[in-house]
């Protein structure tokens, strides 16, 4: 039997109602499959969907058609609450723009999502400084976002998306604020999650220098995958 992928797409189509009369579909029937401990990219021009196709991986929205299945459990029967909690469980997600609140510092961004969990206090603040510590910033606990760099505050999300220990972490544009020697570090430590943790690791980037780091690149446009390239 072959083994369960920790990441299926089926069927996925979204369709976006801009008017009574007038419809988009960002997504045409993508099928794809990512296995677990694997390092991916998905590339595509502007408007290509792969956006779209990473809020419905993520379960942050969902598909007008098609099925999206976390470690073989089909999240289309689930209500808002039960997929929330399944997202906590599985999914770490790392944005573009950090998406860290400033006025809190390193470590009490990372510590949020346990609070959601209701994770005691003394747990969460030791998970989020070994979060801290894996992401290289256990010297900036106390620092809030403006005073750090920007791949600073990247691997302060970062932390923050793996303090709930996920079995898959998305990056959603990751380095597309960040110079080229800041981007090489943060790919570094994807990679190095990747390897020494088997994270499964899905990455969206319009930088093909990036996807080339990775050990695949799925590529798609007009809504649909184009190639599926093995590196």
């Amino acid at each position: 039997m072959a083994p369960t992928p920790a990441l299926e797409a089926r069927g996925l189509r979204k369709v976006y109602r801009l008017s009574r009369t007038n419809v988009y579909q960002a997504l045409a029937g993508v099928d794809l499959q990512v296995q677990r401990g694997e390092m991916a990219a998905i590339v595509g021009p502007s408007g290509s969907g792969k956006s779209t196709l990473m809020n419905l991986l993520s379960t942050l929205d969902r598909p007008t058609e098609g099925q999206v299945l976390l470690d073989g459990i089909d999240t289309s029967g689930l209500s808002d609450a039960g997929l929330s909690a399944l997202r906590n469980e599985k999914i770490g997600i790392v944005f573009q723009s950090y998406n860290l609140i400033q006025r809190m510092s390193a470590l009490e961004n990372v510590m949020l999502p346990l609070i959601a969990r209701g994770v005691p206090p003394a747990e969460r603040e030791a998970r989020a400084k070994e979060a801290l510590g894996l992401v290289g910033l256990s010297q900036r606990l106390r620092n809030r976002p403006v005073e750090m760099s920007g791949g600073e505050q990247q691997r302060t999300s970062i932390a923050r998306a793996l303090v709930n220990r996920p079995t898959i972490l998305l990056g959603d544009e990751p380095t597309g604020n960040l110079d080229t020697k800041t981007t090489d570090s943060v790919i570094d430590l994807f990679r190095e999650i990747n390897e020494e943790r088997g994270v499964t690791t899905l990455l969206i980037t319009h930088d093909v220098s990036v996807a080339r780091r990775t050990r695949r690149i799925i590529h798609i446009r007009d809504g649909l995958i184009e190639k599926d390239e093995p590196l």
